[in-house]
């Protein structure tokens, strides 16, 4: 679905990133990214209909599983208008935004990767999950020790230097109560990326974080 030609427009997007030169391409965007993104999207959908049913593959133009090519500049001191990857989100269900729980796709000539879990989650959402880890710890050490998972995925993100405040610091999975990011990463490599077999793989992987999300669910309320 993805090939080299992908990988060559994202790199000419990196260097010429401005609109003048996007809309004069965008014939290209659409038969040489969004085309090929979406096919693969449909693709996933019954794949992950087989261990994450509640996992959404959207395949609309705007609003489902591919993300905006436009960068939010707000708050960013680069202005430049337009990322230059592709990243796919199989979101849940019930989330509304990238901070819910997903699998996630990651596609750039720098660095490509697959990932799950929770990025970011809202501090009611990182409460919820912290809890849970507290109630029970063996579940969790279950979950992120499983050897599925740890075949495939490494636990990765962001972490405080100090306990959260109100958790123990003595409590046996401090250092995973200290994670602000609840994700795990696998890397692909370019070949993987352009090859065949990238919905098989992809498949495989994310079935393998099962133990993970259902978890992250189950500490949300929400069905797994």
């Amino acid at each position: 679905m993805f090939n080299k030609s992908t990988l060559r427009f994202l790199d000419e997007l990196a260097a010429n990133n401005n609109r003048t030169w996007f809309e004069a391409n965008k014939p290209r965007y659409e038969s040489l990214v969004r085309t090929p993104a979406l096919d693969f999207i449909s693709a996933m959908g019954p794949v992950l209909a087989t261990f994450a049913p509640h996992f959404r593959a959207d395949p609309r133009k705007v609003g489902g599983s591919l993300m905006r090519v436009f960068r939010d500049t707000r708050f960013s001191r680069d202005k430049t208008p337009y990322k230059n990857n592709i990243g796919i989100q199989f979101r849940h269900e019930l989330g509304r935004d990238v901070h819910a729980p997903g699998f996630y796709v990651h596609i750039a000539t720098d660095e490509c990767f697959l990932a799950v879990g929770c990025w970011h989650p809202d501090s009611a959402a990182l409460g919820r999950i912290r809890d849970l880890i507290v109630e029970k710890p063996e579940l969790w050490f279950s979950a992120r020790d499983h050897k599925d998972f740890t075949a495939q995925w490494t636990l990765s993100g962001d972490s405080l230097t100090r306990p959260p405040r109100g958790y123990n610091a003595n409590h046996p999975a401090i250092e995973d109560l200290k994670r602000k990011d609840f994700i795990g990463f696998a890397p692909l490599t370019l070949t993987e990326v352009t090859g065949q077999g990238l919905v098989k793989l992809a498949g495989a992987r994310f079935s393998a974080a099962v133990p993970l999300m259902r978890f992250l669910c189950d500490s949300l309320g929400a069905p797994y």
